[in-house]
């Protein structure tokens, strides 16, 4: 009687991020009730590997009591201070200083948000006033690449590269410009470093080298589909970058934090970005917040620029106590074990995943630690993806469930995976078999047979 209520109040009430209005009120609402590692349960009392850590953001796992009891502590003693005026207090001061030290280079200056959205607004905002201040207003340029993924806030989706955050929205804006995605798995181009780098440079020549301001990276395109690049990719689009000296923005909300192995990605590219986009695992989602970090030259330029001015962006909840807090414990469990397990798992996910290849319906496997991906196709030879008529994403998503997995479900007939770093082996194996259980009850759908070749 309460799961039903709930979810009548839901069909009502609650409006759901990125979904279908009419389809959720048609679906209603699967309640989740609690969960503990990386597992979770729902209403009805049913358990489910979560294999995508809720949205690629609970890293460190669920029910960690020294998390609760961090921000607990942090209630009682200060719930909340602002950082305007002046003003702080000790949690995210020792945090900035804590990522500071950790990040890759000279990234020594956190700017906090309440989570990568927002992060990915504030640096287009800094990188604004960074170029004023550097007296080269006409800088108001900005390129990122297909099928990545930038949050969705008005100018942070138009950065975004799929179609679905753009459709009614008025965005992008002819200021936002793209240049292909590396998808290796569907790129024509032999050398798709070469490819892009001729690509990127054609788009700034076009522009002009004089209006472009920053280039958007994700180390991983994630919402693309887990688009893993080529090795050294991100590091010559970098070069390129600083050959016109244009910023380079990493966006590193889903890949920060032990996601694909080291705390940051960017390390294993080798690359210091001008500016670096957080959130997600920064508190392992159990509270909202992210950070945006910049380069020394970046702060430095905009503190001389605004000289005794405020810079004129902020929040009410930037650099939250309580947030800062629970990225503190995060932090400490990450490093205290957690980071390295990841890793152990990691390995073995995709050595598990790897394992899918053979099935009929498998075009291609590919990811990086505990970031992966499966993508479906009908006819492996032509890569034909899976017939929209069977609605993939609801279909997959709604199949993993009944066989007890939470993945994300791609519209273009993609699995996502991102489980928490705190995986058993047995949870990690659970992963891969449940996932070929729901290939194979895929495989038998009539709808899949009548277009199967191969």
């Amino acid at each position: 009687m309460l799961s039903n209520s709930l979810v009548e109040l839901d069909r009502r009430h609650l409006v759901h991020p990125v979904s279908s209005f009419r389809g959720h009120e048609a679906r209603g609402v699967r309640v989740l009730s609690s969960a503990k590692g990386a597992i979770v349960t729902d209403a009805e009392g049913r358990q489910l590997i979560d294999g995508f850590a809720g949205l690629w953001c609970v890293n460190a796992g669920y029910g960690h009591e020294s998390i609760v009891e961090a921000a607990a502590e942090q209630m009682r003693r200060l719930p909340y201070a602002t950082g305007y005026f002046d003003l702080g207090a000790e949690a995210p001061i020792r945090l900035a200083a804590a990522l500071a030290e950790r990040s890759p280079g000279d990234l020594n200056h956190i700017y906090f948000t309440l989570g990568g959205s927002d992060a990915v607004d504030s640096t287009i905002r800094f990188i604004r006033y960074y170029w004023h201040a550097k007296g080269q207003p006409g800088r108001d340029q900005f390129i990122s690449v297909q099928q990545g993924y930038h949050g969705s806030t008005t100018m942070g989706a138009g950065l975004t590269a799929l179609p679905g955050f753009h459709d009614g929205f008025g965005v992008p804006y002819d200021w936002q410009h793209k240049i292909s995605s590396h998808y290796a798995y569907r790129n024509p181009n032999a050398d798709i470093t070469a490819a892009s780098v001729a690509e990127l440079r054609a788009k700034i020549e076009a522009i002009g080298p004089d209006r472009v301001a920053a280039f958007y990276i994700e180390p991983i395109q994630g919402s693309g589909g887990v688009l893993v690049p080529p090795k050294g990719w991100v590091k010559a689009m970098a070069d390129v970058c600083a050959e016109y000296g244009v910023l380079v923005v990493a966006d590193e909300v889903i890949t920060g934090f032990g996601r694909t192995g080291p705390l940051f990605a960017s390390d294993d590219e080798g690359i210091v970005p001008d500016l670096m986009t957080t959130a997600k695992g920064l508190t392992s989602g159990y509270v909202p917040m992210g950070a945006v970090f910049m380069r020394d030259h970046v702060y430095e330029t905009i503190a001389e620029g605004a000289g005794g001015k405020a810079v004129g962006h902020g929040f009410t909840y930037s650099a939250h106590p309580v947030s800062a807090a629970v990225a503190l414990e995060v932090l400490a469990l990450y490093e205290g074990g957690l980071l390295e397990n990841g890793r152990r798992a990691g390995a073995r996910l995709q050595a598990g995943l790897a394992t899918l290849r053979d099935h009929p319906l498998v075009g291609d496997v590919r990811g990086r630690g505990m970031l992966a991906a499966v993508e479906l196709v009908t006819d492996k030879d032509a890569k034909t993806p899976l017939p929209a008529a069977v609605q993939p994403a609801t279909r997959l998503f709604d199949r993993a469930w009944e066989q007890g997995l939470i993945v994300r479900s791609f519209p273009q007939g993609i699995f996502g995976y991102a489980p928490p770093l705190c995986c058993t082996d047995d949870e990690i194996d659970q992963i891969v078999a449940r996932t070929r259980r729901v290939l194979d009850l895929t495989l038998d759908d009539p709808e899949i047979r009548a277009v199967l070749r191969g």
